[in-house]
C-alpha cells in the first residue's frame, strides 16, 4: 500500500503506523459488506487493525441489484474500519462471487527469440497476457489466468514458474476464470461512487483458500466449500495447483426463506437457523419447540415452532447443495484425489453438525475451516474463530502476495536497467580505447614471436617498431639478464 493511498487519521491519538505494510479489502457478499484493514508483521502474519460490518441489501447471489443501497452498506463499513483503526484508506481489495463466475481452461505457447538468455518474469508475463485475448462469449471479461503446468522446450510436469530455466519454447496450461461484464463494472461503480479506487477484484474463493487451507492439504488435494448468503462457491486444489472452480447459486439466505413457511418473520427466520437449526434431524428436538414472533402487524402472541420440523426443513436444502458439490468434484475427475477431503467455511458452514451431513452424503471427509492459521495475535483475534470472515482475511492475504510480486518484479526490472547500463557503456567506448585495446593484443602476439625469435646467443631475430607494453618490457628485461648469464657462463 502506498503511503499517498493511507493516511492516519489526525482525530485519532495514536502513533503512526508503517503505511507500506498495510492494506484494505472489502468483501461484497449477500448478507454483509464486510471491510478489513490489515498490516503485516516481521513474521509475515496479519495483524487485523480494524473492521467493519454493515448488512448487505443491495446485493443478490453475489451480484450488485440496487446501487445506492450498496454503496450506503460500503460507505458504513469503511468508516466503522476507519474509525477502529485511526486510519483513512483509499485504495482497496474488492471480492467477487456469484452464479455469472465461470472457469475453461486453455493453453499458451511463446517462442522465445533469445535463446542464450534465461526465462524471466517477462517472459512468464507475456504467455500470461495472450490469455487476456481469447475470444469469449459476449459480455463475458477475464479475471483471473491461473497457471496449473508449464512446459519448457516439451518438457513437462514444471508447477511453479520456471524462471532462470533456459529454453526456445514455453507453453503453460492456464486456469481461466471469467465473469459477467456488467456485474464486474457494478462493483467497480459502487467502489467510485464511495470515494474508493479499486486496487484489484479477486475472486472469493481464491481469498477464502489462501486464509482457511495447509500447505498439506493444498499439496494432497482438498476441495474448498464456501457457503456465502446467496451463493455456495467451490475451488478445487491439487499439487498446489488449482484444478477447478464453480459457483452454486444456492446459499444460506434460501434456508431461511424456506424457514419462513413456518409463517414467521425473516429476522426471526435467521435467527431460527442460526440459533437453533441443525443440518440432521433428531429424534431428541421432537419434543423441543420454540416461540417466535408471527408474522404480520396484527399477529396476537408468537408461533411455537418445533425444532425437528426445523431441522427437516434445514437437512433437505443441504442435502441439495452437497448434491451440487459432489456432482462438481465429479466433474472434475479429482474426486479420488482429495486427501484433504472437504474444508468448510463461510457463515453457512456454521450450522450444528454440517460436517457429520457432508461427510455422509459425499463420502469424504471434512472438517471447519477457520482464518485463524495466518493472524498475528491482536485484540481483534476473535474473528479468526469466526469462518464468515474468511473471504475477507484471504484478501487482505492476497493483497500482500501482490506486493511482493510486484516488488520482486521492480527488483528484477532494476538489476536488469544496471546490465544494460553496463553494455551501453561497453559500446559506448571511443575508437582511440578500442584502437589501443587492439594494438595491446597485437603488441603481445608480437612479443611472443619475438621471444621464440631468440637465437642461442641472445640476438633477436625481429626488430620491435611499436612502442612497448609492459608485457613486452617486461619479456626484454628477462631475455636480457639471460644472455648476460650465458656471456658469464662462456668467460668461465
Amino acid at each position: 500500500m502506498q503511503i499517498n493511498n493511507v493516511t492516519t487519521n489526525p482525530m485519532e491519538n495514536q502513533s503512526p503506523k508503517p503505511m507500506e505494510n498495510i492494506v484494505c479489502a472489502i468483501d461484497i457478499g449477500t448478507s454483509k459488506i464486510a471491510a478489513l484493514v490489515g498490516k503485516r508483521n516481521q513474521y509475515g502474519k496479519v495483524e487485523i487493525l480494524g473492521i467493519g460490518n454493515c448488512p448487505s441489501f443491495g446485493v443478490q447471489r453475489g451480484a450488485v441489484i440496487n446501487i445506492a443501497k450498496t454503496v450506503s452498506a460500503i460507505q458504513k463499513a469503511v468508516a466503522d474500519a476507519e474509525r477502529m483503526s485511526g486510519i483513512k484508506f483509499k485504495r482497496v481489495h474488492v471480492g467477487i462471487a456469484g452464479s455469472h463466475i465461470k472457469s475453461l481452461q486453455h493453453r499458451g505457447i511463446l517462442t522465445r527469440n533469445n535463446n542464450d538468455t534465461w526465462i524471466d518474469h517477462d517472459d512468464i508475463k507475456k504467455l500470461k497476457d495472450e490469455m487476456y485475448k481469447l475470444a469469449l462469449p459476449p459480455g463475458d471479461q477475464i479475471l483471473h489466468v491461473l497457471p496449473q503446468e508449464y512446459i519448457v522446450d516439451n518438457e513437462p510436469g514444471i508447477y511453479n514458474e520456471p524462471i532462470g530455466m533456459m529454453g526456445v519454447r514455453l507453453e503453460g496450461n492456464f486456469h481461466i476464470i471469467t465473469g459477467a461484464e456488467t456485474a464486474i463494472k457494478n462493483i467497480e461503480r459502487c467502489i467510485t461512487i464511495a470515494g474508493l479506487e479499486i486496487a484489484s477484484i479477486e475472486l472469493e474463493p481464491l481469498a477464502s483458500a489462501d486464509a482457511v487451507l495447509s500447505v498439506e492439504e493444498l499439496e494432497g488435494g482438498v476441495c474448498l466449500v464456501d457457503i456465502g448468503g446467496g451463493t455456495t462457491d467451490i475451488a478445487i486444489f491439487e499439487n498446489f495447483v488449482i484444478r477447478h472452480t464453480a459457483v452454486i447459486p444456492l446459499g444460506g439466505s434460501i434456508i431461511t426463506k424456506d424457514l419462513c413457511d413456518f409463517k414467521i418473520l425473516k429476522e426471526q427466520a435467521e435467527l431460527l437457523k442460526v440459533r437453533y437449526g441443525s443440518a440432521v434431524p433428531m429424534d431428541e428436538y421432537r419434543k423441543q419447540h420454540v416461540s417466535m414472533q408471527g408474522e404480520g402487524s396484527r399477529a396476537i402472541g408468537k408461533k411455537e415452532v418445533n425444532l425437528l420440523a426445523v431441522s427437516k426443513v434445514i437437512s433437505a436444502r443441504m442435502k441439495e447443495i452437497l448434491a451440487h458439490i459432489l456432482y462438481q468434484i465429479n466433474l472434475s475427475k479429482f474426486d479420488k484425489k482429495l486427501i484433504g477431503g472437504i474444508v468448510l467455511t463461510g457463515g453457512g458452514s456454521q450450522l450444528k453438525h454440517i460436517i457429520q451431513l457432508t461427510e455422509y452424503e459425499t463420502g469424504h471427509s471434512a472438517r471447519i475451516g477457520l482464518p485463524n492459521e495466518h493472524l498475528a495475535t491482536s485484540k481483534l483475534n476473535s474473528i479468526g474463530e469466526n469462518p464468515i470472515y474468511a473471504t475477507g482475511i484471504g484478501l487482505l492475504i492476497r493483497a500482500f502476495k501482490m506486493l511482493d510480486e510486484e516488488m520482486s518484479s521492480q527488483q528484477e526490472n532494476n538489476s536488469k536497467i544496471v546490465v544494460k547500463d553496463i553494455e551501453v557503456k561497453v559500446t559506448n567506448e571511443t575508437p582511440e580505447t578500442v584502437e589501443k585495446l587492439t594494438q595491446t593484443e597485437v603488441e603481445e602476439i608480437e612479443d611472443e614471436k619475438e621471444l621464440e625469435s631468440i637465437d642461442e646467443t641472445g640476438q633477436q631475430g625481429v626488430t620491435q617498431t611499436k612502442s612497448p607494453s609492459i608485457f613486452s618490457t617486461w619479456k626484454k628485461n628477462f631475455s636480457t639478464w639471460m644472455k648476460q648469464d650465458l656471456d658469464d657462463f662462456e668467460k668461465k
